[in-house]
């Protein structure tokens, strides 16, 4: 029989958020504590519409930002790049990358370091990725991000995405996005600063991208349509089984859903397609 916890407890390393209390710990690692797997906001099908777009093959040398606990690194590595590197800052994360493996010759590694200062080699990848990150960062860290995939990328064939929250539409009143922004923060324990799809845009212009195709989808993360879709039917059954078993994780997940709800027609995921603008003569 397969096993019920999530791979990094498989493999005896912790799960990051060990040490913190249910009621503290950001939500997206008391997800991952239940077993959930598919820790971004559009789900695995934006995931997957993100990959398709950057249309990794075996050519490409790939880099995933804030890689979390690998789901997406599973999805890349079937491509069978040339190359593979995880970035990640937190211990646990980079331990249960490490065990990564790929089902064709990609060099695969994991290292611990910063999304905005990964200390990679300049213009080594032909593909840099990140889901989920951005959003929980200021407007400076943001830009550093971004700045740092725009480093790594070949000029001549590098592709940039992201998967991220969003805000809903491009007009929405500055005040209602304030309240989003704040409920966000109560409910996750984290810092989240969606922008709407065009401020999206503009941050990427800024930092020498420009962007040629991008989807949205609902923010539909505890829904349980989506729990099954994103998790498969049995897995969904463990994870909320755990959560009946945990009433302090039970109270901040039904908080967080409710924080989604309440929000549902102004939040929303998005994955956006970008290549290195080209430098004028």
């Amino acid at each position: 029989m397969a096993s019920t916890e999530p791979s990094a407890l498989r493999h005896g390393f912790p799960v990051p958020g060990d040490g913190l209390d249910a009621a503290r710990m950001p939500g997206h690692w008391l997800l991952a504590r239940l077993g959930k797997r598919a820790l971004r906001p559009g789900g695995v099908e934006l995931t997957r519409w993100m990959l398709d777009a950057l249309d990794v093959d075996p050519q490409d040398r790939v880099v995933e930002l804030a890689a979390g606990l690998g789901a997406t690194a599973r999805l890349t590595l079937a491509r069978q790049p040339a190359a593979y590197t995880a970035v990640d800052r937190d211990p646990a994360a980079v331990a249960a990358l490490s065990v990564l493996t790929a089902p064709g010759p990609t060099e695969v590694r994991a290292v611990r370091s910063d999304a905005a200062d990964t200390r990679l080699p300049d213009g080594d990848a032909s593909v840099v990725y990140g889901e989920a990150m951005l959003t929980m960062q200021p407007e400076p860290a943001k830009r550093r991000i971004v700045r740092e995939a725009r480093r790594l990328l070949d000029d001549s064939t590098g592709r940039y995405a992201i998967h991220e929250l969003c805000l809903l539409p491009d007009d929405l009143d500055p005040a209602l996005a304030e309240r989003i922004t704040h409920d966000l923060h109560e409910a996750i324990h984290v810092g989240a600063r969606p922008l709407t799809p065009t401020a999206w845009t503009e941050l990427l212009a800024g930092e020498g991208f420009t962007v040629t195709a991008h989807r949205t989808a609902p923010m539909a993360l505890l829904e349980p349509r989506r729990l099954v879709d994103d998790e498969g039917l049995m897995p969904a059954l463990r994870i909320a089984g755990r959560a009946l078993r945990k009433p302090a994780a039970l109270r901040r997940v039904l908080r967080m859903r409710r924080v989604f709800r309440r929000h549902s027609a102004h939040l929303g995921a998005i994955s956006l397609l970008a290549v290195p603008t080209p430098s004028s003569p």
